[in-house]
């Protein structure tokens, strides 16, 4: 049995965060894929994100979780109709855990846009198969840093 049918016979189950008891697993996710996808990102930008990720990335936005066989092992945000995170720990990519994320983002929170960095390549083609396209483009992120986003539309 591969880790594909694994995950789709036992079922990726996806829960609303219970803050802050599982804020640390998601800061360890959000690391572990970082690493496998975000190899644009330097190093500085990378830790000043982290340092505000229980403090001011969490508290802002709707939390799920996705746990698979009782692990935490992906994690989405929304806010007003936004996708504003998704990340998968990098050692379950593949396995239906951000189509899950997605599905429950659209279905329960309303999602309906996203940005996604332009260099993450494997983000842009993810959101663009499940129906996402490109409606416009910014030099920076939100935050002025010199990684330009993508804003993809659902529809």
């Amino acid at each position: 049995m591969n880790e594909q049918s694994y995950a789709g016979e036992i079922g990726i189950r996806v829960r609303p965060v219970r803050a802050p008891d599982d804020y640390a697993p998601l800061v360890a996710i959000w690391r572990s894929a970082v690493n496998a996808t975000h190899d644009f990102l330097a190093e500085a930008d990378r830790e000043e994100i982290e340092s505000t990720m229980e403090t001011g990335y969490f508290p802002a936005v709707s939390l799920d979780v996705a746990e698979l066989d009782g692990r935490q092992v992906g994690f989405s945000g929304v806010l007003n109709g936004n996708l504003e995170m998704l990340f998968v720990d990098a050692g379950q990519r593949g396995v239906g855990i951000g189509t899950k994320l997605l599905t429950h983002a659209i279905e329960e929170h309303g999602v309906r846009n996203v940005d996604v960095n332009e260099q993450n390549a494997q983000a842009v083609e993810f959101y663009t198969r499940r129906g996402f396209h490109v409606v416009g483009r910014s030099e920076t992120d939100d935050a002025g840093r010199p990684y330009p986003l993508l804003h993809l539309r659902l529809g």
